[in-house]
């Protein structure tokens, strides 16, 4: 599902793993660069992003609750992870962005599905859908970087 409107940004994706799981992939260092970066340290509350075609970005964690919660301040906007129990040992997760500036949502709004659909696949199937290589970018049109 996403919604989308002047102030912020929506999307939700289902896992079928656990609540704990998907905490994890979003709230560890192994984690994070399970999907989301090359690495991604955290220390003193500062996750320093590594990417193959960026330099390193610093995000700060504004909150941090296992399993429920998940909040960074990333690229100027702050970025909310709430995840769900399904009842049936699967995880609900909406993300919602804001304070993404006009001229960057349509970018931000693809890569936040290019995200998490590549935390689906390392959460649930192991699988690392990204290339790993710098001259296939983000910047040249590559979603799987």
């Amino acid at each position: 599902m996403f919604q989308s409107d002047s102030d912020r940004i929506c999307w939700k994706v289902h896992f079928a793993s656990s609540p704990e799981s998907v905490f994890d992939a979003l709230a560890t260092d192994a984690g994070r660069a399970s999907f989301w970066a090359e690495s991604a340290p955290e220390k003193n509350g500062r996750v320093t992003f590594h990417f193959t075609d960026h330099p390193p970005v610093v995000g700060q964690i504004v909150a941090k609750t296992r399993p429920t919660q998940f909040v960074i301040k990333y690229f100027g906007a702050v970025v909310e992870f709430s995840l769900l129990d399904d009842g049936s040992g699967g995880t609900d997760l909406t993300l919602i962005s804001t304070g993404v500036p006009a001229d960057e949502r349509v970018e931000v709004i693809a890569g936040w599905a290019s995200v998490l659909l590549a935390m689906k696949a390392a959460v649930d199937h192991g699988v690392d859908l990204r290339n790993h290589d710098a001259s296939r970018s983000w910047q040249q049109g590559y979603v799987d970087n």
